[in-house]
């Protein structure tokens, strides 16, 4: 039986990847702060007859995530599949974000990625198995407003993996590294993250639902993509952002009120301790979730969107010059 690390795996996005891989007969780790919650995903997925080994623990510490790491081995003999999926985020205008504040984002949603992909290499490497998936965002290419130090943290995932990449390639390693890019999904996070608006945080649409994006998780490690790219709005960003940055510019400004709900205290959430709250895969918006499964794109597929697009620019320009030249043509008589 094969064995599954999940982080960030008590709620939302993270426990619908684990359930994922306990239906497809997985072994399951669990790793989240909250031991309580925790405790609660372990009960459900054992219901749907998984193995699950839960660990408490904070991804922000190396030595914690590390020790993490050897427990599954000494318990599960190995490790089949990484995914780090942890993250925060403070939702205020950047200016109000405090340094320290910054300096946790960018650990629990940056440097636990980079945490826990060195513990994972430091078992699969030796192995000469393994896979590797970084659960990255839409927002790490096309940055939304009062999102600054995630779009930040995100934004860092990409490099260190493409960088690591290399040195995997270089070193004819079999391990692989997947990067997955996700849209606007309906989980609890909202509803305990720290808030400095004044303001309920509302995901714009479209709005899809976590288990699209478990899927996507899983299809990257049973067949292994370099980045697998979730939701039409994910390309659609990266779309605009590649042929139109100013334009992009200027729509994601129209994000920043549309993200702003009924008027609230601001909340400290779950930034520096664990939220309460049972262990859920879904948010407060359900009904508005696109509750497709597999709507999800490879980089290949993506990048024959963008030479699509080019062309159909080229092509209209190329019209547009013709019908100019008729027109000049016409004029002279």
């Amino acid at each position: 039986m094969k064995t599954a690390v999940v982080t960030g795996a008590s709620a939302g996005i993270g426990l619908a990847i684990a359930e994922r891989f306990v239906r497809a007969g997985w072994r399951v780790a669990l790793i989240a702060r909250g031991a309580e919650r925790l405790a609660d995903a372990k009960r459900q997925l054992e219901a749907q007859g998984g193995t699950v080994l839960i660990l408490p623990a904070d991804v922000a510490d190396a030595a914690a995530v590390n020790a993490a790491a050897d427990r599954i081995v000494s318990q599960f003999g190995g490790i089949d599949a990484w995914i780090n999926n942890a993250m925060s985020t403070v939702v205020a205008p950047a200016w109000d974000i405090t340094p320290d504040e910054y300096a946790r984002v960018t650990a629990t949603t940056y440097l636990s990625q980079v945490y826990g992909t060195l513990a994972a290499l430091r078992v699969m490497r030796p192995a000469r198995r393994g896979a590797i998936v970084q659960v990255s965002s839409g927002l790490a290419f096309r940055s939304a407003p009062l999102q600054a130090a995630y779009c930040g943290a995100k934004a860092g995932v990409g490099g260190f993996t493409d960088s690591l990449r290399a040195e995997l390639i270089a070193e004819r390693s079999p391990v692989t590294l997947s990067v997955i890019y996700l849209p606007g999904v309906n989980t609890p996070q909202p509803t305990w993250a720290r808030n400095k608006t004044g303001h309920a945080q509302v995901i714009p649409d479209p709005l899809f639902d976590p288990r699209l994006c478990a899927e996507a998780v899983y299809s990257a490690v049973c067949n292994p993509q370099r980045e697998i790219w979730v939701g039409r709005s994910t390309w659609m960003m990266a779309l605009a952002q590649r042929l139109a940055p100013g334009f992009a510019d200027r729509k994601a400004a129209g994000m920043r009120q549309a993200q702003l709900g009924e008027p609230m205290a601001p909340r400290d959430g779950n930034l520096v301790e664990p939220g309460s709250g049972p262990a859920r895969i879904d948010g407060p918006s359900t009904e508005r979730a696109h509750r497709v499964r597999h709507e999800f794109l490879t980089r290949s597929q993506v990048d024959a969107l963008k030479v699509g697009a080019l062309a159909g620019l080229f092509l209209a320009g190329a019209a547009a010059r013709t019908a100019l030249a008729r027109l000049s043509h016409r004029s002279r008589f």
